[in-house]
């Protein structure tokens, strides 16, 4: 006669045997997967790229060494709107009392800028030469000053304040400003103003001309 309990005993040893196999394996597979997630290399940071800044529109300039640019960001700088109706100008309270005084004109945008020293200290509307008498472009000096001149070329007309740059009777002064190029090739400033730039340089002061 066969002996049940004992069967049931090996079969019971079996079972146990298959079950810590089982456990074994998946032990086994459990530390794989946890090793394989600490091998994993860790994301790399996503780099941030800033756009460059857009670049500034930049005025159709015929000539120019970009002391109009750098006279005009100055200019806000130094008085914050610089928008002038023809006929306005800004001057500053205070003028600096050593510097050398240069005035840059911008044919372009129709205004001008006086430097005393690194500062500028005014900053005005214009009216240059008209088509077919333009104002020179160019690096210039003060060659002489007159407080009244009249012109030799055009009926005497009247030149206040006259501040001559070459040998052809091309001139700053005070004069009309009708908000674009009319002049025969002078530079026309408000006469407030031409009073105050002609108290303010002397012969030799250094004339920058652009557009």
């Amino acid at each position: 006669m066969d002996n049940p309990p004992a069967r049931r005993l090996r079969s019971d040893r079996s079972d146990g045997l298959r079950l810590n196999v089982r456990t074994k394996w998946l032990a086994a597979g459990l530390a794989l997967g946890l090793a394989a997630c600490s091998s994993t290399p860790a994301p790399k940071p996503i780099a941030v790229v800033t756009p460059p800044p857009a670049a500034k529109p930049t005025l159709p300039y015929r000539w120019t060494n970009g002391h109009a640019d750098k006279a005009r960001e100055a200019a806000a700088a130094a008085f914050g709107e610089t928008h002038l109706k023809p006929g306005d100008y800004l001057w500053a309270p205070t003028i600096p009392a050593e510097g050398d005084t240069k005035v840059v004109v911008d044919l372009l945008t129709q205004t001008a800028f006086v430097y005393r020293g690194e500062d500028v200290v005014g900053m005005t509307t214009i009216s240059s030469g008209k088509k077919g008498r333009e104002t020179p472009l160019g690096f210039w000096s003060v060659l002489s000053k007159k407080r009244m001149y009249r012109s030799r070329k055009y009926d005497s007309a009247p030149m206040p304040f006259a501040q001559m740059i070459d040998d052809h009777g091309i001139a700053l002064h005070g004069g009309k400003l009708p908000g674009y190029p009319a002049s025969h090739g002078c530079v026309r400033l408000p006469m407030a103003f031409a009073e105050r730039l002609f108290n303010l340089t002397k012969t030799g002061s250094k004339v920058i001309i652009e557009g």
